[in-house]
């Protein structure tokens, strides 16, 4: 089946490849990226076969918008737009109408799999109009491992779901970061590399955040010296708790989870630390360097 992809990131370079491995032709647009089949998105629509879809995966916020408003024109009746990002759902909503009002579809589709998508597959959870998911199941079943993907509801609930998801995230990296940081600080000379490594076997707290984890402490040495304990977030921590708040739902774990994370920007603390190292494990989000995590602490324009 064709695509064209829009951003060749992290994840879109991995969703790229992984689909031209089980035999999709995709074309693809970065301005950033060498390896790009097309040099602009008029270029992009001249390589793909009506009715098209456009597979955006870029920043969320304004980079998604700029995207988005450019292919409500450049797009034909009866193509497809995809949003892969981490928009918010109620800015998928809005999109979906003005898609809608230009003859055009519009997928939102909440993407998790990080850096190692490529090799294990990504987990899809995708909101939209029935007619455009159904067309395009065999993009989203090739991305996905067995099992992993979903139409979980109308426009919108893609995103909602991968927020949610997002939300939940915070709070057991959180969990994972105090429990070792009481560890760190024990009497008992706690080797962390190894508890991790064995709580990966028959464990009930065994998961695939704590085979990241026991990969960084490898990587970075038990005490993750190299790394600064500066965690940042990326909005939807936030959004989820907006949304428990309109809904009257108790959301305690991932408040504090996400409160957790500011404090991390100011203070020392060994859990950043382990935040900081999942982060970048799963997402392969940056790691700041104590120096630099130093000086936007010191700087007021930083918080």
């Amino acid at each position: 089946m064709q695509l064209g992809m829009i951003g060749l990131g992290r994840m879109g370079n991995g969703m790229t490849d992984r689909l031209r491995e089980k035999g999709h032709d995709v074309k693809t647009y970065d301005p950033e990226v060498e390896s790009r089949t097309a040099g602009s998105l008029e270029e992009l629509k001249a390589q793909l076969d009506a009715p098209r879809a456009f597979w955006m995966m870029v920043p969320a916020g304004e980079v998604t918008e700029a995207v988005f408003q450019d292919l409500l024109k450049l797009a034909d009746k009866g193509d497809t737009i995809v949003d892969g990002g981490n928009s918010n759902f109620r800015d998928s909503q809005r999109r979906n109408k003005e898609a809608q009002e230009h003859g055009l579809y519009f997928v939102d589709a909440g993407v998790s799999g990080g850096i190692w998508g490529l090799e294990v597959g990504f987990c899809l959870m995708v909101g939209g109009d029935p007619e455009p998911v159904q067309r395009l199941e065999p993009i989203f079943e090739s991305l996905a491992p067995e099992g992993g993907y979903a139409h979980v509801g109308a426009s919108g609930a893609g995103h909602f779901t991968k927020m949610i998801h997002n939300g939940i995230e915070y709070g057991l990296m959180q969990a994972y970061a105090e429990g070792f940081e009481i560890m760190e600080h024990s009497e008992f000379g706690l080797d962390l590399t190894e508890i991790a490594g064995i709580w990966r076997y028959g464990s009930v707290v065994r998961s695939w955040l704590l085979e990241l984890l026991h990969t960084a402490f490898e990587q970075h040495g038990g005490n993750l010296e190299d790394i600064a304990p500066y965690v940042e977030d990326s909005g939807e921590g936030r959004w989820t708790i907006h949304e428990a708040i309109a809904e009257n739902v108790p959301a305690p774990v991932i408040s504090a989870a996400l409160f957790a994370r500011f404090a991390s920007r100011d203070e020392i603390n060994f859990s950043a630390k382990v935040s900081a190292a999942l982060r970048n494990q799963f997402g392969g989000h940056a790691i700041k360097a104590m120096a630099e995590a130093e000086t936007q602490s010191a700087d007021p324009r930083s918080h």
